[in-house]
């Protein structure tokens, strides 16, 4: 039986997301952010509604990317992520994206040619963002030639690097409806950023999302909840440059920054520059937030959910893949579980993230 993994997010889960797992064959197991997302942001609804809603569509297995994978740049976010599957045991793996591009073609590239490729990008101008040189990297070595607004195709190129070497086949998929960012409504599959934006609207969210009451009846965030915390942690920390990915001139720019905003997406916008994307800003704030200090990535999985199907594959690979079920005294994961923590100070609605927490149960197909 082939055995299929999806990255994902899903925040929120919509009916996009519906739709690449129902491409995906054979048991499907998904590897999904936790409470903060790859972008640097809090996940608008929490992960275990999140997972709850992927089972019921179609997921058999959900299990947990670290804090520190999926709060990271598209290289560490794939390569953490495809880890996590290829011990789970997958052989393709299966990801929406703008192009149809041969991506099994570059990741041979990348198998052959992954020294040559990392040098190349020492060799470009310190002015370039790491999404810039990358993309000068595939355009000199595979010939491919992109612009920066196609974030599911920058992805599935950071899949096929993360996939080079390993017996997994690649399966993109044909991302449907509107660009990634696209706030329209008028359109046949409305993106997860529209979905936040017009979350209020019940019958939009209705006509997109597959799990629609679930969603609007779930306790919701996003940065404007943690800001006031944002703010004390980054005026009481003597030293920011501790932070995970905090250097001396960026802890200068968000202390300078700090007094003069309101709000998250006016301190980014006064902390990054063409060197320092707005994406990254987001993440080293997320990892101010959180105090995230740099760690070992854990060596077992946590699992977030599965159906009958999913829970039979986990006891084929239980003997070899150390798997945590439930968190007790012995902690799984140091930093996501103090994100989770941090994610629960966003609403008193929010319940427990970690303790006594079991994986949610799918029905039967």
């Amino acid at each position: 039986m082939t055995i299929s993994g999806i990255i994902a997010e899903f925040n929120p889960f919509h009916n996009g997301h519906k739709y690449l797992l129902e491409q995906a064959q054979g048991l499907k197991i998904v590897a999904m952010s936790g409470n903060f997302v790859q972008r640097g942001e809090p996940a608008i609804i929490d992960k275990w509604t999140r997972a709850q809603m992927a089972l019921a569509h179609g997921a058999d297995l959900v299990v947990e990317l670290p804090f520190l994978v999926s709060v990271q740049s598209a290289d560490y976010f794939a390569s953490g992520a495809v880890d996590i599957l290829d011990k789970l045991g997958i052989d393709t793996l299966v990801f929406g994206t703008e192009e149809q591009l041969d991506y099994q073609r570059l990741a041979k590239v990348y198998e052959e040619k992954a020294e040559q490729m990392t040098a190349f990008l020492s060799t470009l101008p310190e002015e370039l963002s790491y999404p810039q040189k990358t993309q000068k990297m595939w355009e000199t070595f595979a010939g491919i030639d992109f612009s920066g607004n196609t974030p599911n195709h920058i992805l599935g190129l950071a899949y096929a690097k993360a996939c080079a070497g390993k017996d997994i086949s690649l399966q993109p998929i044909q991302r449907q409806g509107a660009g990634y960012h696209s706030a329209e409504k008028e359109v046949a599959y409305a993106s997860a950023t529209s979905l936040r934006l017009h979350r209020q609207d019940r019958t939009f969210v209705d006509k997109f999302m597959p799990e629609g009451d679930l969603f609007n009846t779930s306790p919701q965030v996003s940065w404007d909840n943690y800001f006031t915390l944002l703010r004390y942690q980054i005026l009481t920390n003597s030293d920011l440059t501790q932070i995970f990915q905090v250097n001396e001139e960026l802890a200068q720019r968000i202390r300078s920054a700090i007094r003069s905003v309101a709000t998250v997406e006016e301190l980014v916008d006064k902390v990054a520059t063409k060197r320092y994307t707005k994406a990254r800003i987001r993440r080293v704030l997320a990892y101010i937030l959180v105090g995230a200090v740099e760690k070992p990535l854990p060596e077992a999985i946590h699992v977030l959910g599965f159906t009958p199907e999913g829970q039979a594959h986990l006891k084929t690979v239980k003997k070899s893949v150390d798997i945590v079920a439930r968190i007790g005294a012995k902690p799984w994961d140091v930093v996501t579980q103090q994100a989770d923590q941090v994610y629960q100070l966003g609403k008193p609605e929010i319940a427990d993230q970690t303790w006594g927490r079991v994986p949610v149960r799918g029905g039967v197909k």
